[in-house]
This record gives structure tokens, C-alpha cells and sequence, in this order.
């Protein structure tokens, strides 16, 4: 299993932008897909990216389409979340997460059971 550890949450007004961070321990990071998931007060939690094992590939929540870019180094065992223009809506705790099964050739589609670790969570919080 891995342990993952977010960070770079904080409190910015609508059109700013953050850069969350996911650092991962284990050696098995680099084969599997990693994935964003975000929840807002007594909403469910949603997908946000997923990106493939190994960076080729990405995929994308329409509602963040085109404004956060998922990315990740794999010698350094982190994963990124760009996120730019942001908006009010994106408020929420975001989670990072890892893919339960290694080098899944398609990650468009995968869904919140798929992955097997999850980190604690960091708060974005966007003001009007």
C-alpha cells in the first residue's frame, strides 16, 4: 500500500490559482495511476484527474476541464494539481489517491473504488 501525504491548500479569492502537491512513500508509486477527488460540505466526494502510470495519459472532471492540469514525477514520488481560475465551486477538501491495480492501461472512466489509498486530505477554499 502507499502512504500519501497532500499539501498546498489554502484560502485564495476566485481566480487565483494553487498548486497541490501529493508526495507518496512506497516503491510501487511509479506503476500506478494517481487520482484527484474533491468534497464539499455534505456533498458527495467527486472526481477531479486521473493520470496514468506513467504520465502519458489524463483525464479530466468537466467541471475543472481546461483550468487544472494533473501531472506527476515519478523519480521524486509526487503528484501535482494545477489549478487556475479558480472559482468559489472549487472549494473543498481535496485527496489524492492511488490506484489499487498497477499499470491500468486505460484511466478514463476509473472510478473512486478503483483506487486503494487515499491521503488526509488538504483544504481549498475560494472566495467570491
Amino acid at each position: 500500500q502507499v502512504q500519501l501525504v497532500e499539501s498546498g491548500g489554502g484560502l485564495v479569492q476566485a481566480g487565483d490559482s494553487l498548486r497541490l502537491s501529493c508526495a507518496a512513500s512506497g516503491r510501487t508509486f511509479s506503476s500506478l495511476a494517481m487520482g484527484w477527488f474533491r468534497q464539499a460540505p455534505g456533498k458527495e466526494r467527486e472526481f477531479v484527474a486521473v493520470i496514468n502510470w506513467s504520465g502519458g495519459s489524463t483525464y479530466y472532471a468537466d467541471s475543472v476541464k481546461g483550468r487544472f492540469t494533473i501531472s506527476r514525477d515519478n523519480a521524486k514520488n509526487t503528484m501535482f494539481l494545477q489549478m487556475n481560475s479558480l472559482k468559489p465551486e472549487d472549494t473543498a477538501e481535496y485527496y489524492c489517491a492511488a490506484d489499487s491495480r498497477p499499470r491500468r492501461g486505460v484511466v478514463a472512466g476509473i472510478g473512486l473504488g478503483d483506487f486503494g489509498s487515499w491521503g488526509q486530505g488538504t483544504q481549498v477554499t475560494v472566495s467570491s
